[in-house]
């Protein structure tokens, strides 16, 4: 790295060392480059980054905030590079936005061309995933589970808040306005949770945005001190450029708050909103809006019921029916307001089918996670004791329901759990007089389904006999399999391609096509939509999140009412099959049931035996049950990510402080502090998957290898220097060369070591101890080359004055932060 430096014939210095003219004038130290460079974008990624931890109110865990953390840093830091080397506005987001879209496709696809390249199979893949994340907030309850749909929306939805609030603060100089999208952030928790934000996340928020606003006004009082003519070089353009700025802001943030709160906001019946799909969510995963390709997203096991009262008998708790089949879409509450029904504190209506003279049986339910609309039943309903006010029973759908989602207390329901025996279902008649027409009206079923659900039933003359085949039909000997993950669409009919092809899927494509094929026949049918089984616990069942699920029930006339069909094939041992159809063989029942009980478990509730896990429900990556956690760090990492973000933030501080207490003296600390953060960045993204830490240290490496080549010469020259080598005034003169070209200000090597030496103390104002430094190291310099048989100095004296001018460069002219993460001297050619 040594230059090759010219040496002019030019006479010997005079005794007294040359003369250094400069103006004699009183410089004032201008402010470090890299505060005005470095901590407004790091302090609008900071904000942001505060401004998501208000997502804890409706995402579960913290493992979504490392890849916020990962995201907010890619922004900043793809901004810097770009913004360091004079690149437009426009190309910088734009450039930000593919960074994200990189990672996003790094992280959550597997399809992408190495890996991380969008290609078109890895944009399918990823609206597959984002369409998954949708459903997942229609039907979840917040704070839903961080499965890898949820984490892929949330990375997307924040690093666009990123790239925004970046743009925003650094490019437009409008801090302020960034205000107004943070705030869009906090009002999407705010609106979809029931419960207040945790307090700490407004803190948070506020120091955090208040920091941002003083980075900037420190910046523009430093501008307005070092102003040349205030107000004289404006143009009434520029001036309302800001103006212009907040203004946009506001109503993109307006506009974008009124749209993003409308999606999943709570307090509204399912069944009110448009389309009767509702905007209601169910409690945990179960939704008004059962669709025939969707998954009941289950999540991590969380207990929903304890329930009391039911013996030896194993029921399914019914929360509500499904009346209406859209084509294509799925089972969905009618268009229109529920119905007003009857006071569920008070005496009820007979439901259908039941006579009140049987056994009335007294269950006592606890809800333990349940905050709905709705409120689970089991069998015929004829009384319920210990609910509020503001419940409604409606004997059409068996539903009992309120206005809005409420935490019930303990509840007790006094029911009928009579089945009818098989020959009094074979002797039903087909419908009942009085049931309304929306039970049997179905439209737009695709043909190949009608034609094979007539040759499934061929041959049947009763309905029972007619349902029975259709539930019959639903085993592993006809190819279906009972899966938390649905197959490959082939079809452009949802239904046809399940029952045609797909074969796989969860309960409720099991029970959607049930039923549609039962109205294809002029069955009455709808989709109930609750809970299986359970298992025992102690002296109660417990009902999980697990437990969730979707069934059949058939009408069999006023005399027997709705009856049960499940069609899906669990094996689990959560499923029931009735006495009535219990007559066929083992392999020809679709819900195989063991007669024993599943064990009693621990009070942990951990899953019995058999019961989905979290892998098995589809929550592994890219949609693959097995793909969570595949390349991710152990857990430990996550706790030492935590440390060295802590040990960063303090390193930080202590730099900030030593800086000011200090003037600079303590070197080792930002360097410290830099070196924390870039590990817990790598940390963080191993979390992620260890494809993008590998990335992130390449990246690193890099832009850091400038740098390091540079700082490797530094130190050779300095070795030189110090040990006295021959050579050691070339290298000297080199380095305050490569010195003044990372300032931004070279010197051409054809100057004279005087004329260089009188631009150096002129361009990087040097005090007048730096001065007499200099004009030392010039002369040893000239004597060297001009006079080589002169009697040396000291070498002692001459390191000195060395380090003595590179001291006086860093208090006059210090160097910015684009100066020694890309110096010049190692780009520009010798």
């Amino acid at each position: 790295m040594t230059s090759t430096l010219p040496r002019p014939q030019a006479p010997a210095p005079p005794p007294g060392g040359p003369e250094l003219h400069t103006p004699a004038k009183r410089y004032v130290q201008p402010p470090p480059a890299w505060r005005s460079s470095v901590l407004a974008p790091a302090a609008a990624g900071v904000a942001t980054l505060c401004a998501s931890t208000s997502l804890t109110g409706v995402v579960g865990g913290a493992s979504w905030l490392g890849y916020v953390a990962v995201t907010v840093v890619l922004v900043a830091c793809t901004g810097l590079a770009l913004r360091s080397v004079r690149t437009p506005t426009p190309l910088v987001g734009l450039a930000q936005l593919v960074v994200l879209l990189l990672l996003v496709t790094g992280v959550f696809t597997s399809s992408g061309l190495l890996t991380v390249i969008p290609g078109p199979a890895a944009l399918s893949e990823l609206n597959d995933v984002l369409v998954s994340a949708f459903d997942q907030i229609r039907t979840g309850l917040p704070p839903v589970d961080p499965t890898p749909p949820i984490l892929c929306l949330v990375t997307i939805a924040m690093g666009m808040v990123a790239v925004l609030v970046d743009t925003l603060a650094v490019a437009a100089s409008a801090p302020a306005a960034t205000g107004l999208v943070l705030l869009c952030v906090y009002a999407v928790p705010a609106s979809l949770s029931d419960s207040m934000l945790p307090w700490w996340t407004f803190l948070l928020g506020a120091s955090a945005f208040a920091a941002l606003l003083a980075v900037d006004g420190n910046h523009r009082h430093r501008r307005w001190r070092n102003r040349d003519s205030p107000g004289t070089n404006r143009s009434p353009a520029a001036a309302s450029a800001p103006v212009a700025v907040v203004a946009l802001a506001l109503v993109c943030g307006l506009v974008a708050g009124t749209a993003i709160t409308a999606v999943g906001t709570v307090g509204r019946l399912p069944g009110s909103g448009r389309n009767g799909q509702g905007a209601g969510s169910g409690g945990l995963g179960v939704n008004p809006f059962t669709s025939l390709r969707g998954m009941l997203d289950q999540g991590d096991t969380v207990d929903l019921f304890r329930v009391r009262g039911l013996g030896n008998d194993r029921r399914l708790l019914r929360a509500f029916t499904l009346d209406t089949y859209r084509p294509n879409q799925g089972w969905s509450l009618p268009d229109g307001p529920m119905p007003a029904g009857y006071p569920a504190d008070r005496t009820l209506p007979a439901a259908p089918g039941d006579d009140g003279t049987g056994e009335s049986r007294r269950i006592d339910i606890e809800p333990v996670n349940w905050v709905d609309v709705w409120l689970p039943v089991y069998g015929a309903l004829r009384g319920l004791q210990g609910v509020s006010p503001g419940w409604y029973y409606d004997p059409d759908s068996g539903a009992v329901f309120s206005e809005r989602k409420q935490h019930m207390q303990p509840y007790t329901e006094l029911a009928s759990l009579a089945e009818p025996t098989k020959e009094q279902l074979e002797t039903a008649p087909d419908r009942g007089a009085s049931l309304p027409a929306v039970y049997t009206r179905i439209n737009g079923v695709d043909p190949r389904v009608v034609t094979l659900t007539q040759q499934i039933t061929a041959g049947q003359a009763t309905t029972f006999d007619k349902a029975t085949a259709i539930w019959r039909y639903f085993t592993a000997e006809n190819g279906f399999t009972y899966d938390t993950r649905t197959a490959a669409a082939t079809d452009s009919d949802a239904l046809a391609d399940f029952l045609l092809k797909g074969k796989r899927g969860f309960c409720e494509q099991f029970a959607s096509a049930m039923a549609v094929m039962l109205r294809v026949l002029g069955i009455p049918s709808r989709v109930a939509v609750g809970f299986t089984t359970g298992y025992p616990d102690g002296d109660y069942r417990l009902i999980t999140s697990q437990d969730a699920h979707a069934w059949v029930e058939v009408y069999f006339g006023e005399d027997l009412g709705w009856v049960s069909f499940d069609p899906t094939p669990r094996s689990d041992g959560r499923g029931y099959v009735p006495p009535y159809l219990q007559s066929g063989s083992a392999s020809t029942d679709p819900s195989t049931q063991d007669d024993q009980e599943v064990p009693s478990v621990s009070t942990t509730h951990q899953a019995p035996t058999g019961a989905p896990t979290a892998q098995e429900d589809g929550t592994g990556a890219n949609g693959d049950p097995q793909a969570a956690g595949a390349g991710s760090a152990p857990g430990w990492t996550g706790w030492i990510a935590l440390g060295i973000v802590l040990l960063a933030i303090a390193l930080t501080v202590a730099a900030f402080a030593g800086a000011r207490l200090a003037r600079g003296r303590v070197r080792w600390l930002p360097l410290a502090a830099v070196g924390a953060w870039l590990l817990a960045v790598l940390l963080s993204a191993w979390l992620v998957h260890w494809t993008l830490s590998l990335v992130l240290l390449v990246v690193v490496g890099a832009v850091l290898a400038p740098a390091v080549l540079r700082e490797v010469a530094r130190r050779r020259r300095r070795r030189a220097i110090a040990g006295r080598e021959p050579g050691a005034a070339d290298a000297a003169w080199a380095e305050l060369l490569d010195e003044c070209a990372d300032r931004g200000l070279p010197i051409p090597p054809s100057d004279t070591v005087r004329v260089a030496a009188q631009k150096v103390a002129h361009q990087h104002h040097l005090d007048e101890h730096g001065q007499d430094h200099l004009r030392t190291v010039v002369g040893v310099v000239e004597r060297s080359w001009y006079s080589p048989g002169a009697e040396p100095e000291d070498p002692q004296r001459f390191a000195s004055a060395f380090e003595g001018v590179r001291e006086s460069l860093r208090r006059n002219a210090p160097m910015s932060w684009r100066g020694r993460l890309f110096p010049r001297s190692v780009f520009r050619r010798r």
